[in-house]
């Protein structure tokens, strides 16, 4: 079996997300990081996942810039994970997947939880790939063109 190569010298930037992010747990976890989830012992509880399994991506998101570390915000010894500008951009990729699988994933009438706005209340405008002139765009509307730096 060949050694897989890492994603993160790769040229493409979906390549090397997937590689820094894409991995389900770290998902998960920033996911739940939207909803105002601090602690260790918070996502732990919420995500039933395994405690070394957890600090292993905490770990790894502090790394990449995703999270700082702060000390709790009610003056306890805890430690908070507080999401960075990095971490927060992350905020539409989460929510193009809550979409698709909206959309895809569930059976009609099949429970699920839905992302609202905080003034309205009312759910979100679906995510939509738009042109600099303000034209929806599709994949066959769109290439990929090489960049190398310094040019």
């Amino acid at each position: 079996m060949a050694k897989q190569e890492s994603l993160r010298t790769s040229e493409c930037p979906v390549a090397r997300t997937l590689e820094s992010i894409g991995e389900r747990w770290c998902l998960m976890i920033i996911r739940e990081a939207f909803d105002d989830v601090r602690r260790f012992s918070e996502f732990q509880k919420n995500l039933g996942l395994a405690k070394n399994i957890l600090a292993s991506r905490l770990k790894h998101l502090v790394e990449i810039g995703v999270f700082d570390v702060c000390p709790a915000s009610d003056g306890s010894a805890y430690k908070e994970y507080i999401l960075t500008e990095r971490g927060r951009a992350v905020f539409p990729i989460v929510v193009a997947l809550r979409q698709w699988g909206e959309c895809y994933l569930f059976d009609k009438g099949e429970t699920h939880s839905m992302l609202l706005d905080n003034v309205h209340g009312e759910p979100i405008t679906r995510l939509q790939v738009i042109s600099a002139q303000g034209v929806k765009l599709e994949p066959a509307d769109c290439h990929r063109q090489r960049v190398v730096s310094g040019m």
